[in-house]
């Protein structure tokens, strides 16, 4: 499953989630751009989900909103 990833301030990239198995969740997508889901939030449509939630196969864009940055 490919996904486009846009974390907010720093661009967007395609991310390949694997298929089979457990399906993928928004915790891995976060952790496949470098991110937990304690440092920021996936939202899809505009709207925050949660990390546990699965990544359902019609979504084809993510935004993320990193919450801490570090300075």
């Amino acid at each position: 499953m490919r996904v486009t990833v846009e974390v907010v301030g720093e661009g967007a990239r395609e991310v390949e989630l694997p298929e089979g198995g457990d399906p993928p969740t928004y915790a891995d997508l976060l952790r496949a751009v470098g991110l937990s889901h304690h440092e920021a939030s996936a939202l899809v449509d505009g709207r925050p989900v949660p990390g546990d939630a699965v990544v359902d196969g019609d979504v084809e864009a993510v935004r993320v909103l990193r919450l801490v940055k570090g300075g």
